[in-house]
């Protein structure tokens, strides 16, 4: 498919977008929250058609997973993206210099925003809301695996743009298609930015091929450092909550890393965890401490491959290491600076860790589980940022915006 004719539409509707007053788009979020609602049953018939190419087992399989409580809170989401406060043409700054030209730096939207992501339909509806609210056009690309869910979401939204005069391409839908991606990722005239939301494989494809912009998001490697001073009773629940409360999730706990004086308390840390059949590889201390005490079908011992590895499922490394500096190191090497903690009553230590930590969250007797916009009192995220320019962490209204100088003078000339 040549996807030219549909970034040059997306583009002018980008412009007639930024005509929109806020009071207008948030009375159109709302209809697409009850929209999504309204249209339940038509969601879930297609949302089937995507679930019945893939087998229960797939770690994917619960981001595809669309359900009537799910759809509910999708469209809790967009009312609350709907109440946040305008993001675009805030007044960053404003200053009258010594010549009298009065100089402001203002928000304003990227224009085009380009997303490209795997098997979560939900995320057609965050990102169509989140950039529509913060004045941007987008051009979704979702994965074959939700085409059907994607096709329908997309529909919904743009009969709800056409009733109310609103250009429908101010949001399009790719055919899943490789050429498609290589045309979205170049289409510097018409694309101000990409996201990719996915695995490490789709974000570093991106990453790689892409001449527009990119801000990288998603892949998440999560580390939990168990201290030697760590509580035992808060790293029990912590440990199983970072696991799994949602393994599919890029917050989700993939390595534990334990100090050695600490072995003798690794079963009971890790207990809570045979009972969601999480499948555990222990290097070999730590296998030496779990062996006869953690269900044996569930242990295997830790090859190479067993770190630096974003599981998505009920599995688990575990690494111990001899001093808080080789834990440091450990999350150097395998860490993809999205989210670690420790557990430990040491403050020094702590706030050590807190500064010495490559990560855009790091977290202290608490599950990396909260790496999330909502969590963060952000009201809302399109990603979690694993890089360091424009956005870091997870990203809300504010990251899909950029600014602009506005300089107003009477005359003045530069001498």
């Amino acid at each position: 498919m040549n996807c030219i004719p549909v970034f040059k539409k997306v583009k002018l509707a980008s412009h007639k977008l930024i005509m929109l007053e806020a009071d207008t788009i948030n009375k159109i979020l709302v209809m697409v929250a009850d929209a999504a609602v309204a249209n339940k049953a038509f969601i879930l018939e297609e949302n089937k058609k995507d679930l019945d190419n893939m087998h229960n087992s797939d770690p994917n399989y619960d981001r595809l997973l669309l359900t009537s409580e799910r759809i509910d809170q999708i469209a809790s989401d967009i009312h609350n993206v709907a109440s946040l406060p305008d993001p675009v043409d805030q007044v960053i700054l404003k200053t009258r210099m010594q010549n009298g030209l009065m100089i402001s730096k203002v928000t304003v939207p990227f224009g085009v925003i380009g997303v490209i992501y795997e098997a979560r339909p939900n995320v057609t509806f965050d990102v169509f809301s989140l950039c529509f609210k913060s004045g941007n056009a987008c051009i979704l690309k979702g994965g074959s695996d939700a085409i059907h869910s994607n096709k329908a979401i997309v529909e919904i939204i743009k009969t709800v743009l056409k009733n109310n005069g609103i250009d429908q391409n101010t949001v399009a839908l790719l055919p899943p298609g490789r050429d498609e991606t290589v045309q979205l990722l170049n289409a510097r005239k018409y694309i101000d930015l990409i996201i990719p939301r996915g695995s490490r494989g789709l974000i570093d494809y991106v990453r790689e091929n892409a001449s527009v912009p990119v801000i990288e998001t998603g892949a998440g490697i999560c580390h939990t450092y168990f201290d030697e001073s760590g509580d035992k009773e808060k790293g029990r629940e912590i440990i199983y909550n970072a696991k799994t409360r949602r393994v599919s999730v890029c917050n989700a706990l993939d390595c534990l890393i334990v100090h050695k004086s600490r072995l003798d308390d690794l079963d009971y840390l890790v207990g809570l965890c045979s009972g969601s059949k999480v499948v555990i590889f222990a290097d070999d201390l730590a296998f030496k401490a779990l062996k006869g005490k953690y269900p044996s079908e569930l242990l295997q011992k830790a090859t190479k491959e067993s770190f630096g590895n974003e599981f998505l499922s009920y599995k688990m490394s575990i690494k111990t290491v001899d001093s808080f500096k080789k834990a440091l190191a450990h999350i150097s090497d395998y860490g993809s600076k999205h989210s670690e903690a420790i557990i430990s009553e040491n403050i020094n230590t702590i706030q050590l860790f807190n500064k010495l930590v490559d990560a855009s969250s790091v977290f202290s007797n608490t599950s990396t589980a909260f790496t999330d916009g909502v969590q963060f009192g952000l009201g809302a995220e399109i990603g979690i940022s694993t890089q360091k320019l424009h956005a870091r962490g997870p990203m809300a209204l504010e990251a899909l915006t950029t600014y602009k100088w506005i300089i107003q003078g009477d005359g003045q000339v530069r001498i």
